[in-house]
């Protein structure tokens, strides 16, 4: 028995896609971080394939984004059920399409970052007990070797469905199950289908295949007839038998090499802050698979708290500024449970009324464009935003695209997500490019004292839309301020609030 003690700035548990973004984030910050896994290898279980557009966005954002998209294939189109689909091809995004690849494709290069950025990464440490103080918290970890204590001045949760943090932290997780006994299984086929994502669903069920890429295939299936408990055997036949039936054929699927049943689960806890222990992903939040958005929303929680986090770390900011990820975050993650609960449920229909309200919304599928323009923007999370204070600029907690930025000398940044790759915030200015001085302007001389936390960027076209407007980037790729031709004292305050105070 050893109790040992190692102490980190923050400690994230469970190495699943949204805490090996966050530890990431951290470690390129120059936090002390320490990434809990209580598996001793990387697991060959994949749950999601899916990769939305703004996920890619924040991807491209830590330069991951064109390494991923190597892995899989693209769609420029999500299909829901009957003739209902997301056209994703008019996505005001540098990825206007969906990428189907393997999480474990994600993990991966999630994985390989975080340890390059300096994370520390401890497999087969199961978490025992938690305690918090106005200090910090002290962990207490099993290990092959015996017990051994941690410390860190911040825990991240993001341990998934099970979350051993969230249950030793006492955080309900209130709501229920809303599909149950789902099949799945990774198998071979005898014939490949001649699309890259194959669903159907019919009154008896649903059925999903998507490639691995490297000749197996994740199957997936519901079987309206056939409801069993979870710990029931799976036979390949019954998983043959429903995948025919929803999908018109089974592909001669056969050399199963993992089959399992699970259900679905919509929950969602009440805070994500609890103290100095936060939760993110489903260890948050939970949904059903409908629309592909699990992962992504996980992701995208990661990177809402990670500059937060390094930034009242680094004392730039007050702690009071974690706050704000449950303000920005539960919202979202009760958008998702609400549209990927009424997605599975039209999909699911059993009763007479649902099963009209489904031929009405399908019937009416081309007709209601706007409609479904914006439930792509929302699905892909593109269309999230964030609140902003009464009477700011309108462009404030709105999601910032990728602007194309001047290039005043070689190694520059041309576009706004390669500039975010540093981890800092960004000051995009038209000011910034004056004639014969670039990169000379007001913004420059007012924002000097913040030169170790921003970025200086001008737009390529300095006559286009932001002309007149001087525009904060938060790390996250949101905008934090803007203002139409600030004074100097404007501009110094509105650093200051976000950035913290100028240096010396």
């Amino acid at each position: 028995m050893t109790d040992q003690l190692t102490e980190s700035d923050v400690v994230v548990v469970g190495a699943g896609p949204t805490g090996l973004l966050l530890a990431g984030d951290l470690a390129a910050a120059g936090i002390r971080v320490t990434l809990l896994e209580k598996r001793g290898k990387e697991s060959n279980l994949t749950r999601a394939f899916t990769v939305h557009a703004r996920t890619l966005e924040l991807l491209d954002a830590r330069g991951l984004a064109e390494d991923l998209i190597a892995t899989g294939s693209t769609l420029g189109e999500l299909r829901l059920f009957g003739r209902l689909h997301l056209d994703l091809g008019k996505l005001p995004s540098r990825f206007p399409f969906v990428l189907i690849t393997p999480q474990s494709q994600t993990e991966r290069l999630l994985q390989e970052r975080a340890l390059k950025a300096g994370a520390t990464l401890l497999r087969d440490h199961e978490l025992t007990a938690l305690r918090q103080d106005a200090e910090g918290v002290t962990l207490e970890v099993a290990t092959e070797e015996g017990s051994r204590q941690l410390r860190a001045k911040y825990v991240v949760g993001t341990d998934g469905v099970r979350s051993t943090v969230r249950e030793l932290v006492g955080i309900p997780y209130p709501g229920e199950s809303v599909v149950s006994s789902v099949l799945l299984a990774d198998v071979r086929l005898e014939r490949a289908p001649s699309g890259v994502l194959t669903v159907g669903a019919t009154e008896d069920g649903f059925g999903f295949l998507a490639p691995f890429g490297d000749g197996w295939y994740r199957v997936i299936a519901w079987d309206r007839t056939r409801q069993l408990p979870d710990d029931a055997p799976v036979e390949l036949a019954e998983i043959a038998d429903i995948t025919r039936r929803t999908l018109g054929a089974d592909y001669g699927l056969h050399d199963a090499r993992w089959m399992s049943r699970f259900h679905s689960d919509e929950r969602q806890v009440p805070n994500y802050r609890d103290g100095r222990v936060l939760l993110a992903g489903d260890a948050a939040h939970c949904h059903s698979p409908a629309g592909g958005q699990g992962m992504n929303t996980g992701l995208q929680d990661a990177a809402n708290l990670s500059w937060k986090l390094a930034a009242v770390l680094k004392g730039s900011a007050p702690d009071s500024l974690l706050d704000s990820y449950q303000e920005e975050r539960h919202p979202v993650g009760k958008m998702v449970l609400r549209t990927s609960g009424g997605l599975i449920r039209l999909a699911l229909a059993q009763s007479t009324a649902t099963r009209a309200v489904r031929s009405v919304v399908t019937a009416l599928a081309d007709t209601v464009s706007p409609l479904i323009s914006r439930g792509a923007r929302m699905v892909s999370g593109i269309g999230i935003s964030y609140p902003a204070e009464r009477g700011a600029h309108p462009l404030a907690g709105r999601r910032v695209p990728d602007l194309r930025l001047a290039v005043d000398a070689p190694g520059r940044p041309a576009r706004l997500y390669e500039a975010l790759r540093e981890g800092r915030f960004v000051l995009v200015s038209a000011d910034e490019r004056a004639p014969g001085a670039p990169f000379s302007g007001l913004e420059q001389e007012a924002s000097a004292p913040w030169a170790d936390r921003l970025v200086r960027a001008a737009p390529a076209d300095p006559h286009g839309k932001l002309r007149s407007t001087v525009l904060l980037v938060r790390p996250d790729g949101y905008a934090a301020w803007a203002a139409a031709d600030p004074s100097r004292a404007e501009l110094r305050a509105a650093l200051t609030r976000w950035l913290g105070a100028p240096a010396d």
